[in-house]
């Protein structure tokens, strides 16, 4: 905004280099999948969620089909609603359904478990969808509820690797429903990190 590029050129220790300035366009949107669970639909709408952009209708298209996805798109574009939506639908018609979300850092798979769990909130009573954390600060008993309850765990893949597979025979009832694997922010596993997650993603 221009507001903020005001305030930034009046800092004197702020060595602005360069100015680029994208005009706004109007969005493009498609339609959500016919098959999509109508408990769903009706917890959009509840969040004026009433028509997908066009790469969102185009990823769920895919994701529903079965096929394998990679979404790369601009910030606060709306990602996240792409592996959601399916997640829950999925959770919805098959209770033993369960979906493992690896993020690099445990802040932000907190934060996904927040958004997703108020998606899931406005789905109408009885549905209901758990979703749980699972990293370094989750106390005992919540881990166990995690292994046990969550159709939906978010972790990290040093967790995955640390405690998750070594524990399989505990993880066996998830690992046998697991229908989504989601890991975000592709882009930052490179190098030693990536090959260690690539492995990690083979076991």
């Amino acid at each position: 905004r221009s507001s903020d590029l005001e305030r930034l050129r009046a800092h004197h220790e702020v060595d602005l280099v360069a100015e680029h300035v994208v005009a706004p366009r109007l969005g493009a949107f498609g339609r959500w999948p016919a098959s999509l669970d109508p408990r769903l639909e009706q917890a959009l709408a509840r969040r004026d969620l009433v028509a997908p952009y066009t790469h969102q209708a185009d990823a769920l298209a895919a994701t529903f089909a079965g096929g394998d996805v990679v979404i790369a798109t601009g910030t606060a574009s709306g990602k996240s609603l792409c592996y959601q939506l399916p997640i829950l639908h999925t959770a919805l018609l098959e209770p033993d359904a369960r979906a493992l979300l690896l993020f690099p850092t445990k802040a932000l798979a907190r934060d996904q478990c927040a958004a997703m769990r108020e998606l899931a909130r406005q789905l109408p009573a009885p549905a209901h969808v758990g979703v749980a954390p699972y990293d370094g600060d989750t106390p005992p008993d919540e881990r166990r509820a995690a292994r046990s309850r969550a159709a939906v765990v978010a972790t990290n893949p040093d967790m995955l690797h640390r405690g998750v597979l070594p524990m399989h025979e505990g993880w066996a009832r998830f690992l046998a429903g697991l229908r989504y694997v989601v890991l975000d922010e592709l882009h930052t596993y490179r190098g030693v990190f990536g090959a260690h997650v690539g492995n990690v993603l083979r076991r």
